[in-house]
């Protein structure tokens, strides 16, 4: 469990934040210069706020009016930064073992070994290697390795893909992602980009200008079209967690079940009966008033009317499938020429090609 409470002044920035996190990956979302840094540095020990407390596992880090303030280094803290900040003059290995030497105040309670490390972020290639014949995604894998090797209460993750070009970040996300799912070790994971965080994190907490102003689970925050202008409006759209059916590698195609629903998207590894999470945007949803037949499209999801919001030159329409939210992006035309109403029964035409690589929750 993490909770912050804090707030400062930084020359005209006002910072108020207050947030927590219970496990998991909690991700600190929001535009450049709303804050996100200036929290994680705090959590950190980097920055000491003016007013406040953060405590991160019962352990109180800083409390203003107890004049808590513990040090960086024995707040069990792993950082991850944009930069890779590794040693040049070291070969990976050295820049490893410094993360372990790094945790010698805390030997006992080591969680992570050497060994583990390079295994799961597939080092072992790299060792011998300096910093300086490495891409930036190995530089990332490093840095992330070196952090876990001090065996940390909470890791932090201040856009450590935001350097990379888009090969090299679809490099580093499979191992962020194989982190969260092997190790138990909470992060927060600071980000302006949605994919990320749809594929990592479990909570989103919205900064934007020094406040916080969305906290709560992944689906239920990027699901909420009053954030969209925070998110960026071609970002918009909606997250639906289905169940994976079946999967037809002769076709290419991955079944699933939104409730009672049917989809299929492009072929994906995972067992039957697990979860998956989609991210459908909504400017790639069409509706149609009746059951289409003879096209293309394979997911026809029935749903319901549940509001039709004007924006400018278009309109999101809000479906309810089942249980789950659905946005469409459309003309305002379209809606006078459907005669979309609230309540209306309707028909969401989704491409199964044109929705985001799912995760497994």
């Amino acid at each position: 469990m993490i909770e912050v409470a804090v707030e400062t002044m930084r020359g005209d920035f006002h910072l108020n934040a207050k947030m927590t996190g219970a496990g998991g990956v909690t991700a600190l979302f929001g535009p450049s210069g709303a804050g996100k840094s200036t929290v994680i540095a705090m959590i950190a020990g980097l920055i000491t706020p003016q007013q406040g407390r953060i405590t991160v596992s019962d352990r109180v880090l800083f409390d203003s009016a107890q004049h808590i303030n513990v040090p960086p280094h024995r707040r069990r803290i792993g950082v991850v930064f944009q930069e890779d900040r590794l040693f040049p003059h070291l070969n990976v290995k050295q820049n490893l073992l410094y993360g372990q030497w790094c945790n010698k105040w805390f030997s006992k309670n080591r969680s992570v070994n050497f060994s583990e490390i390079v295994e799961l972020l597939n080092l072992g290639a790299l060792l011998d290697r300096r910093p300086l014949s490495l891409s930036g995604g190995e530089k990332q894998r490093v840095s992330l390795g070196r952090a876990l090797l001090t065996s940390p209460d909470l890791l932090l993750l201040d856009e450590p893909l935001s350097n990379l070009d888009p090969l090299r970040r679809a490099e580093v996300l499979p191992y962020l992602e194989r982190l969260r799912d092997h190790k138990n070790i909470p992060m927060v994971y600071v980000s302006h980009t949605v994919e990320e965080v749809v594929r990592l994190a479990d909570h989103v907490v919205v900064l934007d200008r020094g406040r916080i102003i969305a906290n709560g689970t992944t689906e239920a925050v990027l699901n909420n079209p009053a954030l969209w202008p925070i998110v960026g409006e071609q970002d918009a759209g909606s997250i639906l967690t289905a169940r994976i059916t079946g999967h037809d590698p002769e076709d290419g195609l991955t079944q699933l079940s939104l409730g009672d629903e049917k989809m299929v998207i492009p072929l994906i590894t995972g067992d039957v009966g697990s979860n998956v999470r989609l991210r459908v945007l909504a400017r790639d949803v069409a509706i149609a008033t009746t059951k289409p037949s003879h096209i293309s499209i394979r997911n026809i999801l029935s749903g319901t009317v549940i509001a039709i919001t004007p924006i400018h030159t278009s309109a999101e329409i809000t479906l309810a499938i089942g249980a789950a939210i659905l946005t469409a992006r459309i003309t305002r035309a379209s809606v006078q020429d459907l005669n979309l109403a609230v309540g209306q029964q309707v028909y969401a035409l989704l491409k199964a090609v044109a929705m985001d690589r799912p995760i497994t929750p």
